[in-house]
């Protein structure tokens, strides 16, 4: 509630305006989100990145939302890490280091800020994943699980992190107002290993993905230099609600399972439009996908990091010996999912 009030005072030029962004968020399933920019919960005389002018001008460029990316995603992305390991794995045992984020990039980049508070090996294999949206988390694992069974002794760390609130725009568009009502700022980590290895966690079973054509432009992330640009059309949760199905389907085949062996779900929580529309895909109950809709409303949609927060409140609850199938969306239409074993 907070934030509406930011929102509604960019947004919402009449009182008629403000109700309608009122009922928005009531609506939206979303209780809390976090920022590295405290502007959005405090009062206009008290903002410190975006300027306390009527029309918010000068509006922050791209290069002051990145000076504040390469400021916060680092640390946020090395307490995501340390919270992974537990002190399960040393700094050093780390053999790939992964990292993850659409909404800020340079070079030298994030990969080397972490491997450089971490003190990782110099000589780590490293690797970045930019600008794939929410499903990326999936795409790392995917490339995590191939560089295991190249080498036998990996030990595969991915950090996601994305500050998807330092892209607000101040044009009252559906998509700009969609956005700001939804994204939140967020990091997560995965470990992953192979099969051998003694830790206590989930069994990647297979991956599958698909594009659906004909939502390539129903959600999209570009560049502008007032900060990156989201599309996200009211047609894409009507596009999964038809097509999701018969991508399970495909998926499930890859690993010799069926619709009736999946015990849980663990879907990106993109919007409770998008979680009601896989319900009505799957022929799902809203308890089905009671992890998703919990991260959706504690922390909203931070992008690719979101799928790891799902997961880990299926293993912090989690029963032996169950089938979970994972799955998240992005530009494109991409849809990537996997199958693990609890």
């Amino acid at each position: 509630m907070d934030i509406l009030e930011f929102m509604q005072r960019v947004y919402a030029s009449s009182e008629i305006e403000k109700r309608k962004l009122r009922f928005l968020y009531q609506q939206s399933g979303i209780s809390l989100r976090y920022s590295v920019i405290a502007d959005y919960s405090k009062h206009v005389h008290d903002w410190k990145f975006y300027p306390q002018s009527e029309n918010l001008e000068p509006f922050p460029s791209l290069e002051q939302r990145m000076a504040v990316y390469h400021k916060h995603a680092p640390l946020l992305s090395v307490d995501a890490i340390r919270n992974c390991l537990h002190n399960i794995v040393q700094h050093h045992e780390i053999t790939h280091l992964i990292t993850v984020s659409c909404t800020g990039m340079s070079a030298p980049g994030l990969d080397l800020q972490v491997m450089e508070l971490m003190e990782l090996n110099k000589n780590i294999f490293r690797t970045s994943i930019n600008f794939m949206g929410c499903y990326a988390a999936i795409h790392a694992l995917k490339l995590a699980d191939a560089l295991c069974k190249a080498e036998s002794k990996a030990k595969v760390l991915i950090v996601c992190t994305e500050l998807c609130t330092l892209h607000f725009q101040r044009e009252a568009t559906v998509d700009n107002i969609t956005s700001s009502l939804l994204f939140g700022d967020g990091a997560a980590a995965a470990l992953v290993c192979n099969d051998d290895s003694d830790f206590n966690g989930m069994h990647i079973d297979g991956f599958h993905s698909e594009v659906i054509p004909k939502g390539k432009r129903d959600m999209a992330w570009e560049l502008s230099s007032s900060g990156f640009l989201m599309t996200l059309s009211g047609y894409v949760p009507e596009l999964i609600e038809e097509d999701f199905g018969a991508v399970v389907i495909r998926a499930l085949e890859k690993t010799n399972l069926e619709l009736k062996d999946i015990d849980d779900w663990c879907i990106h929580p993109g919007g409770k439009k998008i979680l009601e529309a896989i319900e009505h895909s799957m022929s799902l109950k809203k308890e089905d996908l009671a992890f998703s809709y919990k991260v959706l409303t504690n922390y909203g949609n931070m992008s690719s990091a979101t799928i790891f927060f799902v997961l880990k409140e299926m293993l912090d609850r989690r029963q032996r010996g169950k089938n979970i199938f994972a799955s998240a969306f992005g530009p494109g239409l991409t849809v990537e999912t996997f199958t693990a074993t609890s």
